[in-house]
C-alpha cells in the first residue's frame, strides 16, 4: 500500500512534535519536584538552570513546530489548500474543523511563550511570575498535542 506524501510528512511532523511533547512534559515533571520559589529563582544552580532551560527549548521548540508545521500537515491531510493561508486562517479553520479547541487560545498561547523567551526583566518576582504563566501555558499546549494525537487515527493509516 502506497501511503500518499501529505501522509508521510504528517507522520513525521507529529512524531517529532510528540517527541518534543513527551520532554516537556517530563520537564514540567521536574520542576513541580523542585518546585522552585521566587527566592530560588533569584539564585539558581546548574541543575536548576538546566531543566529551565530544557523546559524552555521544548516548550518553544513544541509550539514552534505544532503551529509551523504539524497544523498545516494537518490541514494538508485533509484536503484543504494551506498555501495562501495565514497563521491565523489555519488555527481558525483547524478550530472549524474541531482539531483546535480556540484558534484565539493559541495566539495567547504564543504571547505568553514571547514574553517568557524575549523579555528578560531585571526582577525575579517578574521573571518567576512569567516562569509560572510559561509553565501553565504548557500544560494547555500539551493537551492541544494530546487533542490532536486522539484525532490522528482519523487520516493517519494504522500500521
Amino acid at each position: 500500500m502506497t501511503v500518499k506524501p501529505e501522509l508521510l510528512a504528517l507522520q513525521q511532523i507529529h512524531a517529532l512534535c510528540q517527541g518534543h511533547a513527551d520532554a516537556l512534559s517530563e520537564a514540567l515533571q521536574d520542576m513541580g519536584v523542585r518546585a522552585l520559589t521566587v527566592t530560588d529563582y533569584n539564585r539558581l544552580s546548574k541543575a536548576d538552570r538546566r531543566l529551565l532551560d530544557q523546559f524552555a527549548y521544548r516548550y518553544t521548540r513544541l509550539q514552534d513546530d505544532m503551529g509551523a508545521r504539524l497544523m498545516p500537515a494537518i490541514l494538508k491531510a485533509l484536503g484543504e489548500d494551506v498555501a495562501s493561508m495565514s497563521a491565523i486562517d489555519r488555527f481558525a479553520r483547524l478550530e472549524q474543523l474541531g482539531w483546535l479547541g480556540n484558534a484565539e487560545s493559541w495566539s495567547t498561547l504564543r504571547q505568553i511563550r514571547n514574553q517568557f523567551n524575549h523579555d528578560y526583566p531585571d526582577d525575579a518576582a517578574q521573571r518567576y511570575e512569567r516562569l509560572q504563566a510559561a509553565t501553565d501555558a504548557a500544560g494547555q499546549l500539551l493537551a492541544v498535542m494530546e487533542q490532536i494525537h486522539q484525532k490522528l487515527p482519523v487520516i493517519l493509516p494504522t500500521p
